[in-house]
């Protein structure tokens, strides 16, 4: 089983969960940006092992499927067609063999997720089959999917519920998005970093008060914030340090960086800040030209809600996995 790239979008990868574990030796996590979106694709289509899926950019790829399958979108709303049939969102959809699926662009928000059942069965790179477009790192030495790529999708035991032929057919139920997708403008939860007192005042207020724009730079490496310029009390001179994605920094020109899913594991810029991890899902959703505020937390206040929101996503995995047991 395989699928074919006729088009590849924006910025397509394959993403899983990454590569955690491999810092020492220099390499980052990668992986899906919006975590949340990735895990509750492969579950409604009934995958259990962090199988690897397709991450959007913005703008979809075009897809043909060799042999019938078994798919599911989340994330960013896409216009996804077959033909002249919509496919729908947060579900589960059965697509013939020789469909050509066809994504569109995003009407708001700027990441989905296209989970096949099975899994995309690339050869994984220290244990994951993510692409670090950075690190140059994964499938095709972790570069963007491109118009011929043939992607092999993995074994999985046939689904009843949604073989029907030449006919494409989606479950009787969803998901509702809501609590897995949001892109209003409310603050991210930041933490004091360990540079933070060599702000100014005016910087420091404006980090608590101000808005940022998220530039056009911007990547799965970090994101580049335009707007008033920080500055430091007096210059300081830093050896690189441990870093990792949500880390806020600041370069010479004021112009802070949040370090996303790509993250270098070292940095040599004052650590401002640390967006909290349960609010890096929101953060991979902007668009350039996004606006991005923050507001200042504590550890134990980050902490708290991260193991909430865990919580409610296992939940909600195992809710998807005995459903789709009795469909």
């Amino acid at each position: 089983m395989s699928v074919t790239v006729l088009k590849p979008g924006l910025l397509s990868s394959l993403q899983d969960g990454g590569r955690p574990g491999h810092a020492a030796l220099g390499v980052g996590r990668a992986g899906a940006m919006d975590n949340p979106a990735w895990q509750l694709a492969n579950a409604l289509v009934g995958n259990h092992q962090g199988e690897a899926a397709i991450e959007c950019t913005l703008l979809g790829p075009s897809l043909r499927f060799e042999h019938a399958a078994v798919i599911a979108l989340t994330g960013a709303p896409i216009t996804a067609h077959v033909g002249n049939v919509p496919i729908p969102m947060w579900t589960s959809c059965h697509v013939p063999r020789g469909s050509v699926l066809q994504l569109g662009g995003m009407a708001h928000g700027c990441r989905t997720y296209l989970a096949v059942r099975g899994g995309l069965d690339v050869t994984p790179v220290l244990g994951s089959r993510s692409s670090d477009l950075h690190a140059r790192i994964g499938h095709e030495q972790g570069r963007a999917l491109r118009a011929g790529d043939i992607l092999p999708v993995g074994i999985a035991t046939p689904w009843p519920a949604l073989q029907n032929g030449d006919v494409v057919r989606p479950l009787h139920w969803s998901l509702d998005p809501q609590p897995w997708f949001h892109v209003e403008t409310r603050p991210l939860a930041l933490v004091r970093g360990s540079h933070w007192s060599h702000l100014d005042e005016t910087s420091r207020q404006y980090i608590n008060g101000g808005t940022f724009v998220l530039s056009k730079d911007s990547n799965r490496t970090a994101g580049r914030l335009d707007g008033h310029a920080l500055r430091l009390q007096v210059p300081l001179e830093l050896i690189s340090e441990a870093a990792l994605p949500g880390t806020l920094q600041l370069p010479p020109s004021g112009q802070p960086i949040v370090l996303l899913a790509e993250a270098p594991v070292t940095g040599g810029y004052p650590r401002i800040g640390q967006v909290a991890a349960v609010d890096l899902t929101r953060l991979a959703q902007l668009r350039p030209g996004d606006t991005v505020c923050f507001q200042e937390n504590t550890l134990d206040e980050a902490l708290a809600r991260l193991r909430a929101r865990q919580q409610r996503l296992t939940q909600l995995l195992e809710t998807i996995a005995q459903r789709l047991g009795h469909d």
